[in-house]
């Protein structure tokens, strides 16, 4: 079965979703479906903050939340996760690169190129240059994904997708569609995967 995985670059914990989803994927069966939206869109939409400005005056709640990052980086060994010091990222570009990437056949290549590089290099994803060099580097073709990530078919795709996102209940990223059933954050994984297993026992 498939699981709708709503994802924006900039979020850290949809990288760390990004690392731990393989496994489940091999555990259960379940295909993961990668769908590009634009987390700022999302955010305008239902009238959300992300944590950092939301979370910014409370005593304590900050923290905890860096305590729970960092059990989940320990428990599933993520030991190369560095928190990007350009957070927050304009992520507009990338992810419209994530949607046309799919045209071509390379999200997977892509997205652990743009996913590392804001994650475990830790550089500024929001200059062009430096977005052209790491995807050089892995070896992809930039001027064909550049160029066809600013075509309105494209740029209306990832509208799409943001809007279908709010329309099915979601509010922040990561987020999982297991059907109908949405799941928000990676403290949810559990419950994504037990539902995976679920279903597909009923398949």
């Amino acid at each position: 079965m498939s699981v709708q995985f709503l994802f924006d670059f900039g979020s850290p914990n949809a990288f760390l979703v990004h690392r731990v989803i393989p496994a489940i994927a091999q555990r259960t069966g379940g295909k993961f479906d990668y769908v590009p939206i634009l987390l700022g869109g999302l955010f305008k939409l239902t009238g959300n903050q992300s944590p950092a400005t939301a979370f910014a005056g409370i005593k304590n709640k900050p923290e905890y939340n860096q305590l729970e990052m960092r059990r989940f980086i320990s428990r599933h060994g993520i030991a190369d996760f560095v928190f990007n010091p350009y957070f927050p990222i304009n992520t507009l570009q990338l992810m419209r690169g994530a949607v046309a990437a799919q045209e071509l056949g390379l999200a997977q290549r892509y997205g652990d190129a743009i996913f590392d590089a804001m994650w475990t290099k830790g550089l500024d994803m929001g200059q062009p240059e430096i977005v052209a060099a790491e995807l050089a580097g892995a070896g992809l073709p930039v001027e064909q994904l550049l160029s066809l990530s600013q075509t309105p078919e494209v740029k209306q795709r990832l509208l799409d997708n943001t809007q279908a996102a709010f329309a099915s209940g979601a509010f922040g990223s990561p987020s999982f569609l297991v059907g109908d059933e949405l799941y928000f954050g990676k403290d949810r994984l559990g419950e994504v995967e037990e539902e995976i297993v679920r279903v597909s026992a009923q398949g």
